[in-house]
């Protein structure tokens, strides 16, 4: 027997064929085209091309009518299954002890099971799809698994269960992805913070946390999040970058990079300054990768994500107040507690609060060599930012005590900023030199130069540039047997 396009196109080869019958044949060949996508296809209801011209609204319809009901079909297949898998599996699935490999093997033989045992058949091409997301699901993190296996995904944004956004090479797009409903994003939040010990609900609404391959997670519920869910991924390389990567991005030069190998081997106190998502936390990795091997170093974050490849490595982590109210280890709390762990560095993921008095007087008192991150919008409202933060901790210093503690203190700052191409750049290397009357003095010793504007792709031509001056922190260098090439600080177009 023909199929139907072959009758389609006898019916157009027919000249005596009537327009009711190409009419009909042509819907036919519709039909059935739509019938093998809806079976066939990757991505149920996609959109189905007809070489034989124009087609009647109410056939769309029927198509559009017919690709919905499959997709909900699907969507009860995976909701069904869900269940007979969280029926058999039950708390095996939250087991925080249990072999990941095992119970993937588990998860896959149920699921396999129950498959089989469907009354209506499915195609390949619905077996996969429905394995692939409930896999997802049950073992990740449902339909936003996928951008966290991809390299070029570096923020996974779920702004509601039906609004996910990606940062892709730095620019933000739309993610044909949502989830189920707000329930099903709920679940995936907890599945989240309860694998480290931490919870959101209505009493605590809001919540940091950490993936296992040390990616940071924020989530923010209702009532705080009006519509819906908010769970914000910024993903962790699990490759980390080093001075050479940042070097052939741009946003270091090789002169730049070597001056800053030599601060930190010369155990400078260096600060890592700039906006959110500018790249500070990578920039901190890079810096301590030039820590030699042979010192015991304390890291304190609020998340840990820093990737230290030393083999002489403490990490410490804050925590969270528990359901009663009590328990919370803050930042401040970890860095008081690191000056009595005999360590040779401290490194601070980021200072927020009124630890920052604790981190200057870490500094003033033999921790020579520590480094941490503040958010600010460059080297001098950095200073401004630390000044604030010192005064959080209520102990009413003078303002001029707490500057002369950070001149004392902080050598040097590096400031990151994110571009509006999407490139992120260290912008400024400034060294803190001392006080003249109430004013901390500071001297840039790298600068970015925007002088070269812009290429037609809105990418900055620009570089980071010596600016002639010599630190006078070079003397300290010394005293720890570092040398510093002149050539490094020999003006180079400013």
């Amino acid at each position: 027997m023909s199929s139907l396009g072959d009758r389609l196109a006898k019916a157009k080869a027919d000249a005596s064929a009537t327009p009711e019958d190409r009419e009909a044949a042509a819907s036919a060949a519709v039909l059935a085209t739509t019938a093998a996508a809806i079976g066939d296809a990757e991505a149920p209801g996609r959109r189905v091309a007809s070489a034989s011209g124009p087609v009647d609204p109410s056939v769309t319809r029927r198509l559009a009518h017919a690709a919905s009901q499959h997709q909900d079909r699907l969507e009860e297949l995976k909701g069904s299954i869900h269940g007979e898998l969280l029926r058999q599996l039950g708390p095996q699935l939250y087991d925080v002890n249990m072999d990941q490999d095992e119970l993937e093997k588990r998860v896959k033989q149920v699921l396999k099971d129950v498959l089989g045992a469907q009354d209506r058949p499915l195609s390949n091409s619905d077996r996969n799809q429905v394995t692939l997301e409930i896999t997802d699901d049950i073992l990740g993190y449902g339909p936003i698994e996928p951008f966290l296996r991809d390299p070029d995904v570096t923020e996974v944004m779920v702004n509601g269960a039906d609004n996910v956004w990606l940062e892709k090479r730095g620019r933000l797009v739309w993610a044909d992805a949502k989830f189920t409903d707000e329930t099903h994003l709920r679940r995936t939040i907890d599945k989240i913070v309860s694998r480290i010990g931490r919870r959101v609900d209505e009493s605590s609404p809001m919540v940091d946390a950490r993936l296992p391959d040390g990616s940071r997670v924020n989530a923010v519920i209702p009532p705080l999040a009006i519509d819906g869910s908010a769970l914000t991924i910024r993903k962790f390389s699990a490759d980390p970058l080093t001075a050479a990567d940042l070097v052939a991005f741009g946003s270091l030069t090789q002169r730049s990079s070597e001056f800053l190998d030599a601060c930190v081997r010369g155990k400078l106190n260096i600060v890592v300054s700039g906006s959110t998502g500018a790249g500070k936390t990578t920039t901190l990795n890079v810096l301590s990768s030039f820590i030699p091997g042979d010192e015991r170093i304390v890291t304190i974050e609020d998340a840990a994500e820093l990737q230290l490849h030393q083999e002489h490595v403490v990490r410490l982590e804050s925590r969270p107040a528990n359901l009663e109210g009590r328990g919370a280890v803050d930042i401040r709390d970890l860095v008081i507690n690191s000056l009595r762990m005999r360590p040779d560095r401290i490194i601070v993921g980021e200072v927020r609060d009124a630890s920052a008095l604790d981190m200057l007087q870490a500094m003033n008192t033999g921790h020579d060599g520590s480094i941490c991150t503040v958010h600010s919008n460059g080297p001098r409202d950095t200073l401004s930012r630390i000044e604030t933060m010192v005064l959080m901790a209520g102990m009413d210093l003078p303002v001029k005590a707490i500057r002369e503690q950070m001149a004392s203190a902080i050598d040097l700052i590096v400031h990151q900023s994110r571009f509006k191409d999407g490139s992120r750049h260290i912008t400024h290397i400034t060294e803190v030199e001392r006080m003249e009357g109430d004013v901390v003095t500071l001297q840039d010793v790298f600068v970015f130069d925007h002088s070269a504007g812009f290429d037609e792709d809105g990418r900055s031509r620009g570089r980071l540039r010596s600016t002639g001056l010599r630190p006078k922190f070079l003397e300290k260098l010394a005293y720890s047997n570092v040398t510093v090439d002149p050539t490094l600080f020999a003006a180079d177009g400013l």
